[in-house]
């Protein structure tokens, strides 16, 4: 979580606190998304590279993970998202002071809160935000499952978070406009806690009509309809596999637990 936030959230202070000149929507899209790539590769054979509480929960609900992992999965994915938000407004430190003349401001032109939480945009309401990104979230475990399930058209060993980064990349480019699409509680509240005592006050959880609880629950929801659905419409309808592939299967765990 460290890695995706402090390479991901960088992206975008880049393009921010240099108004569009060191980038831009795209330049974000794609960092966030190689971000993400690094990241899992880089805790994937430990941890399974889940950096996403959402998909912990889903690995739980569905017998990958066991419960008792859960609350510690979330608390180590909470703690990296906050101190990656801390190592790029370190690292952006004058920056930052010299964007707004030194107010850290959560909205109006000069707003730079965005850079480690999302926020809604003007016309989004509450209810349109949240099946966004449940919505989102139910997308990205459909095909995150896909792509570390070995009975599928499984992706080649190794290059599994590099699909990843790519999934993530399609989904900012087609579902990102609403609310910068999250789907990552602890990738959203992390950093939010970081704003809210670093200098941004209390207003990065009432800003969007109190936006800050929608991409905590909405992505918790998504991530088990998303499980829900592929295993329904597609793993349990696999033809059953040899003891070879269940041996082969087993062996995958760690990173099928992603």
């Amino acid at each position: 979580s460290f890695k995706m936030q402090a390479l991901g959230c960088g992206c975008v202070g880049q393009a921010v606190l240099s108004r569009g000149e060191h980038g831009g929507p795209m330049t974000v899209s794609v960092g966030f998304a190689m971000a993400v790539t690094i990241a899992v590769y880089v805790s994937g054979g430990v941890s399974g590279g889940h950096i996403n509480p959402a998909v912990s929960l889903a690995m739980c609900v569905t017998g990958r993970l066991k419960w008792t992992k859960l609350p510690i999965y979330i608390l180590a994915q909470l703690l990296g998202a906050f101190v990656g938000a801390a190592a790029v407004f370190g690292i952006y430190y004058n920056a930052f002071m010299e964007y707004s003349d030194g107010k850290l401001e959560v909205t109006g032109p000069n707003a730079t809160a965005q850079i480690f939480a999302t926020y809604p945009a003007p016309y989004l309401s509450l209810v349109n935000g949240f099946a966004d990104q449940v919505m989102s979230t139910a997308v990205l475990l459909v095909a995150i499952f896909a792509i570390f399930d070995t009975k599928n058209n499984s992706v080649p060993k190794g290059l599994e978070p590099i699909v990843v980064g790519l999934l993530i990349i399609v989904l900012t480019c087609s579902l990102g406009m609403n609310s910068g699409c999250a789907m990552n509680p602890a990738r959203d509240l992390g950093p939010r806690l970081f704003t809210a005592v670093a200098g941004w006050g209390m207003e990065v959880f009432t800003a969007g009509n109190n936006w800050w609880w929608v991409p905590i629950v909405a992505p918790l929801l998504g991530s088990v309809l998303g499980a829900m659905i592929y295993i329904i419409f597609i793993e349990i309808h696999h033809s059953d596999p040899q003891s070879g592939e269940e041996n082969e299967a087993h062996a995958k765990y760690e990173l099928t637990n992603m």
